[in-house]
């Protein structure tokens, strides 16, 4: 990296972020680095799924992000009777212009939280691809813009499987991170228990930003200075997967473009107007890891997506890093 050809300027209020960040650790305790990489996927303009156990605060942190900015929420559960129109939106006749008019869905918001994605049919699922990749949604012919920002954060259970219906590859990849948030330590679970003893911790969160603000953060993210060397060593990375004997399926490259816009983004919330290698190499597993499949050749212990990890870490630590 030139750093002498870089602007070393922030191109951000530092302190608007600090702030937004404090606001939403103030209900998520402990999981400082969840939260700095929900931020990156947010300004980044990506979309986040949550993948973990019950009850340690998948939701509360869409909650959180939320209420963080002065910006439109919907939530929508899962269910397996649900159909594409109850998250798009339908048609219905009015009486008095004698048409019909589009009534939108909840997905016409600028964050969307998708509870549980992974229990509603494959039809239902594939209704939220268009928005998720084009940020729009067409009803009847006709195409509807959705509000910006807009972010899509899905959660899903792992270890449940009855009645559940698990992402397609296709859809997998149009999320730029998949996230597990962990059990709370000893620590944070007491200042969870004595938060909640007290009060509603969600309730006191006030926006700290508009959505103009973080529009203008995602223009500010494009911005960001890549060197050249870090892309070759993006590439390598990625065509290492692709020719894997264990990877039946590597990243494709709409995974190399979002690992490309994180590092931006996450650079541009660590202060800094150009990239550096950490922040490609701190990206890799969240971003690329649920873009890979596993192939049945490779025996292990581990669980499916724990499989794709490790063996993307494997080619992470075999890949020279630039310097």
């Amino acid at each position: 990296m030139h750093k002498a050809e870089v602007n070393n300027q922030a191109p951000v209020s530092t302190e608007l972020l600090s702030r937004l960040r404090q606001s939403i650790q103030s209900v998520i305790r402990g999981k400082n680095e969840v939260i700095q990489l929900a931020l990156v996927t947010l300004f980044a303009r990506g979309h986040l799924l949550i993948e973990d156990v019950p009850g340690v605060g998948k939701t509360t942190l869409a909650h959180s992000l939320a209420r963080s900015f002065n910006c439109a929420f919907q939530r929508i559960q899962f269910t397996s009777d649900m159909l594409p129109s109850d998250v798009i939106g339908v048609s219905v006749f009015s009486q008095q212009s004698q048409r019909f008019e589009f009534r939108p869905g909840p997905v016409f918001a600028n964050i969307v939280l998708a509870d549980e994605i992974n229990r509603t049919t494959p039809k239902t699922q594939s209704a939220l691809l268009e928005a998720m990749n084009e940020y729009q949604v067409t009803a009847d012919n006709r195409t509807y813009p959705l509000p910006q920002p807009f972010m899509v954060m899905a959660t899903q259970n792992p270890i449940e499987h009855h009645g559940t219906y698990p992402l397609p590859e296709s859809q997998l990849d149009r999320f730029l991170m998949r996230l597990r948030i962990g059990y709370p330590g000893t620590a944070s679970e007491k200042e969870i228990l004595r938060n909640f003893a007290d009060s509603e911790p969600l309730a006191k969160i006030e926006p700290v930003m508009s959505a103009d603000e973080v529009v203008e953060i995602q223009q500010a993210v494009r911005r960001v200075s890549v060197d050249d060397h870090l892309m070759n060593y993006t590439l390598a990375i990625v065509e290492k997967t692709r020719q894997h004997e264990y990877l039946s399926l590597g990243v494709s490259p709409r995974g190399s473009m979002m690992l490309y816009r994180a590092a931006q983004a996450l650079a541009l919330l660590e202060g800094r107007s150009y990239s550096i290698p950490d922040d490609f190499k701190r990206l890799i597993l969240p971003v690329l890891a649920h873009r890979c499949v596993v192939s049945s050749r490779f025996i292990s212990t581990l669980k499916k997506s724990d499989q794709a990890e490790a063996i993307l870490k494997e080619i992470t630590d075999s890949t020279a890093i630039p310097l």
